[in-house]
């Protein structure tokens, strides 16, 4: 029977990916061990729970099984973990609860990434900046041995016109910006955005190119011409899983097979996401990015 303290975390965290079970046994082991009736507990059980189905499930689509973690890729770059400023993280509770699982899954520096929009999430620089010195000092006090920083992810929208040319942005390492599109239609001016951003000295990342409905061709025609005008690529781990469905899974895993892919992320949001990620270990594409040489995420140690 799931008492209250697994009722509120299932409130707080819904299922993703047929975990309900994972969710059901937990309120069962809280009552049949008399474990402490608070959501901390509900989290730390539900999280080692999620481990062992991990280790212990099947493979799935050709995975060798030797990936456990993502001790190889070591640096995320895409993640939205600073409490309420975004679509992420609501509390610091719930900041350090993901910081720690990404640490338990094997990544050493975390370089988060907060929305910022004309429309939406208005955050300015020093506002992510004081809320990464916030989660810094959590971290310290929770003794989780793991590096954070902070960049932003930018939509692609005339408020970025401003930022570039007052140098208003937060960027990734020294001189990598991430940007995002809208889902439904490509901007006009992306093409206009992304260059006044290489002249003004930065590399462009977009941000999940494989979920752009609007780029899926045969051809694939859209994004050869992306990388020939030098932009990044950075997919979500989720899309191996299949999360965003199988047109971005099949993009994702073409652009491993092409070498098209420079940086992977987490867009890690919350408790949900933490089991697209454990989905994606049996991936024999992620297998196959994580051991590229080329790509970029360690640089950024």
């Amino acid at each position: 029977m799931l008492d209250v303290a697994m009722v509120k975390f299932i409130g707080d965290n819904p299922p993703g990916n047929g975990r309900v079970f994972l969710y059901l046994l937990c309120g069962y082991l809280t009552d049949i061990f008399r474990l402490p009736k608070k959501p901390i507990f509900a989290k730390i059980l539900f999280a080692l729970l999620d481990k062992l189905f991990n280790i212990f499930g099947k493979q799935g689509d050709g995975a060798s099984g030797k990936i456990t973690d993502f001790s190889l890729m070591t640096v995320d770059i895409h993640s939205h973990l600073i409490p309420g400023i975004d679509d992420g993280a609501k509390t610091m509770d719930d900041s350090i609860f993901l910081i720690s699982r990404l640490y338990d899954l094997g990544f050493k520096k975390i370089i988060t990434s907060p929305h910022v929009m004309a429309d939406g999430y208005t955050n300015s620089s020093e506002t992510i900046l004081k809320g990464r010195d916030d989660v810094r000092a959590a971290i310290k006090a929770n003794a989780i041995d793991i590096q954070f920083d902070a960049a932003a992810e930018y939509n692609i929208d005339d408020s970025l016109y401003e930022k570039i040319e007052k140098k208003d942005l937060l960027p990734i390492a020294k001189n990598y910006v991430l940007v995002e599109m809208p889902f439904m239609a490509k901007p006009p001016i992306m093409g206009d955005i992304t260059y006044k951003l290489q002249i003004a000295g930065y590399n462009v990342i977009l941000a999940h190119p494989e979920r752009y409905g609007y780029f899926y061709e045969k051809t694939f025609e859209s994004y050869y011409s992306l990388k020939d005008k030098n932009i990044f690529f950075q997919i979500n781990i989720a899309a191996l899983a299949g999360t965003y469905g199988k047109d971005a899974k099949y993009t994702a895993e073409r652009m491993i097979d092409e070498n098209m892919v420079d940086f992977l992320g987490t867009d890690l949001h919350g408790m949900r996401h933490l089991d697209f990620l454990n989905d994606s270990l049996r991936s024999k594409h992620l297998e196959k990015i994580l051991n590229y040489d080329k790509l970029l995420n360690k640089t950024l140690l």
